[in-house]
């Protein structure tokens, strides 16, 4: 299998929506990024910068959790790091307008 090329985050996004159609990975995500930020709002107001380890641990555990147990696919961070992180703030932005679940009806 040839690994696909993507030229610009226009052409990634479709393909990070279709490794992305259980909504229980997509949820796991939801959750992940909601933590993340909340986490990075209590280190900046408490000035606890030696926890800013915890955002990736947090962000991608839960995401890829639900890659592993839900998808059953590898994260597409593995293969495009900024275009899957880019990914995940849109899907999480579109999840919080409530446009992401059109697409997958």
């Amino acid at each position: 299998m040839t690994e696909q090329k993507f030229e610009s985050f226009q052409q990634f996004y479709p393909y990070y929506l279709q490794e992305h159609r259980d909504p229980r990975c997509r949820a796991l995500h939801y959750v992940g990024s909601t933590l993340v930020l909340l986490t990075a709002i209590g280190i900046v107001w408490q000035a606890q910068w030696h926890y800013i380890w915890l955002l990736p641990v947090i962000g991608y555990g839960f995401a890829w959790l639900g890659h592993f147990a839900f998808e059953h696919n590898r994260p597409a961070t593995f293969k495009y790091p900024l275009y899957s992180l880019m990914g995940d703030w849109v899907m999480y932005f579109e999840f919080l307008c409530g446009r992401i679940g059109h697409r997958f009806n």
